[in-house]
């Protein structure tokens, strides 16, 4: 069995420019991050980056493979689906694992208990999610409780949320079913670190204060 992980990236980004080639502060390039956690993963036979411009290439880790995709995918309007249709086409592989460079705090173990929900356990997709268990509202009334009788907040029952900082899944789901999650799907429960996705601005100072405390903890306990 054939498992390939990618990693999409473009260097026109709207909201955050440049943001995947930004450092944390005394840090590296965003998406060195999750580039190097795929190559910790054993399962993995390969790992992409998939970009239209070759410049990304100055920043990959040397296991790190560059694969040209089209700059038709690099609009605004683009779908998710039409960049993971045309990755399958260009490469042939059993499983992909879709990471982005957005969401840097992603484990090895976190993508690797994934990988084995589809290869040993029968599920077709696996997909990263964060619990919630908060008070929510729809349509400007109470969603998953009532006002009259509010509970203890560890009582609500739990939702789960797409952190879309990784899907794994088969290579017929995505090139016969359009889908990237399928109908027996596996999540996976990450904490709030894991979880963080840089789209905006004040997303990426979030991540940068999370790495810099990240980095003082590992400093101060010697790892």
């Amino acid at each position: 069995m054939r498992i390939v992980a990618y990693v999409p990236m473009k260097l026109n980004n709207e909201r955050l420019p440049n943001k995947n080639t930004r450092s944390f502060s005394g840090g590296q390039p965003l998406l060195t991050y999750i580039l190097e956690t795929l190559c910790q993963v054993r399962e993995l036979d390969s790992v992409y980056a998939y970009c239209s411009s070759e410049a990304i290439k100055n920043y990959l880790p040397h296991q790190v493979q560059y694969l040209t995709r089209s700059t038709s995918l690099d609009q605004p309007d683009t779908k998710i689906n039409e960049v993971m249709a045309s990755f399958a086409q260009d490469v042939i592989a059993d499983v992909y694992v879709l990471a982005h460079a957005t969401a840097p705090f992603i484990s090895a173990a976190t993508i690797e208990r994934g990988i084995s929900m589809i290869i040993n356990e029968g599920h077709d997709s696996a997909l990263a999610v964060v619990k919630l268990q908060e008070f929510l509202w729809k349509d400007n009334k109470p969603f998953n409780y009532s006002p009259s009788e509010v509970p203890r907040s560890q009582d609500l029952e739990p939702i789960y949320a797409e952190t879309t900082g990784l899907y794994i899944y088969t290579r017929d789901l995505i090139l016969n079913q359009n889908r990237r999650i399928g109908m027996r799907p596996y999540l996976i429960p990450v904490s709030k670190i894991e979880a963080v996705d840089i789209n905006e601005p004040i997303d990426f100072d979030i991540a940068n204060a999370i790495f810099n405390s990240m980095a003082s903890a590992s400093t101060a306990t010697g790892s």
